[in-house]
């Protein structure tokens, strides 16, 4: 467990990186603590009734110190479980709690929770206020513009205006309705329209409220462009498949004069990472699979990129292995 960084959460929510599941773990999420040191990070989504009733909770919770910020992302409609979780994520020292009302994926709608929720304002409300009240961290949201034809702008309004009500602290809205029947998640993600004038006039109408965009941000100037209008910005696949576009986020966004980074920069402040994962019984592949997308766009990235792969999923990659082929990449300057 870690202490809650000291930053003001509303301070440090201009970008975040989308929870994404199977990509957002902690090895990814320490990845990207290195290209941004100021970016909010989100956990994979957790079900709260599995957190609950799991007795090993670190398999679900645990974090390395150097994440903060960091943001725990909860599904679930059960507001008493929701409450203990709360309480768990706070004793576990995460930034905030993000409650998830906009996963389209079959398997959490028929669970009654996701994007199936946004039918149901009354039912959010009541999860949110049981998030605030059994813990001090911010509460905040994701959501879509709308779900299947349930996607009139007053409908969306009406549903902020309610949640903001029950304690909310900042809404991040996904510019796409949500399709539960006839499209899968990755479908989801591209076949809906992005409609970020939606959210545009969500914001415009409820000034007071933070009001975070998120869905089809390729690099960081559109993103600051983006916060002329919007409180923040999310980011989601670009940066899972592209990491390195990102490097100047601190500069751009935050003002920070930082230098960019190359990929073996990156790969060599994570050795001592790596190294303690491999000395207590983990992977390599779990890291290495988040790793190969740091090399792209140079001569003989894929070679790079086949030779970490097939050796992390063999279980033969060893810390001498990867310093030589970091070494390569550094003699082709990245």
């Amino acid at each position: 467990m870690s202490s809650i960084h000291p930053d003001s959460i509303k301070n440090i929510h201009k970008l975040s990186i989308a929870p994404m599941m199977d990509c957002t773990d902690k090895h990814f999420r320490m990845i990207m603590r290195k290209i941004s040191s100021k970016a909010l990070l989100y956990t994979e989504m957790i079900v709260a009734q599995s957190l609950v009733h799991t007795k090993k909770k670190e398999k679900f919770l645990d974090f390395n110190c150097e994440e903060h910020p960091i943001s725990i992302q909860f599904g679930g409609d059960n507001p008493e479980i929701l409450k203990e979780a709360a309480k768990m994520a706070q004793d576990w020292g995460y930034d905030e709690i993000n409650f998830n009302v906009g996963c389209p994926s079959p398997r959490v709608c028929s669970g009654n929770f996701g994007a199936s929720l946004m039918k149901d304002p009354k039912k959010v409300a009541k999860c949110i206020e049981s998030l605030k009240k059994n813990c001090s961290l911010p509460v905040t949201i994701k959501h879509r513009i709308g779900v299947d034809n349930d996607d009139s702008f007053t409908n969306l309004n009406n549903f902020v205006r309610s949640i903001a009500n029950a304690g909310a602290d900042r809404f991040t809205v996904h510019a796409r309705k949500a399709i539960l029947k006839g499209l899968n998640p990755k479908q989801n993600r591209s076949i809906p329209p992005l409609r970020y004038d939606v959210v545009k006039k969500l914001k415009a109408l409820n000034p007071k409220l933070l009001i975070e965009i998120n869905g089809g941000f390729t690099n960081v100037d559109e993103s600051l462009e983006a916060l002329n209008d919007f409180d923040g910005v999310m980011i989601g696949r670009s940066v899972y498949k592209h990491p390195l576009k990102w490097s100047e986020i601190d500069n751009k966004i935050y003002g920070i004069n930082t230098q960019s980074k190359s990929a073996s920069d990156i790969i060599l402040s994570l050795i001592p990472y790596i190294e303690k994962h491999l000395t207590d019984g983990g992977k390599s592949w779990d890291i290495c699979k988040h790793l190969i997308n740091l090399v792209e766009g140079i001569p003989k990235a894929r070679i790079w990129r086949n030779q970490i792969s097939t050796k992390s999923i063999n279980q033969e990659l060893d810390i001498k292995f990867l310093l030589k082929l970091t070494s390569r990449l550094e003699e082709m300057g990245s």
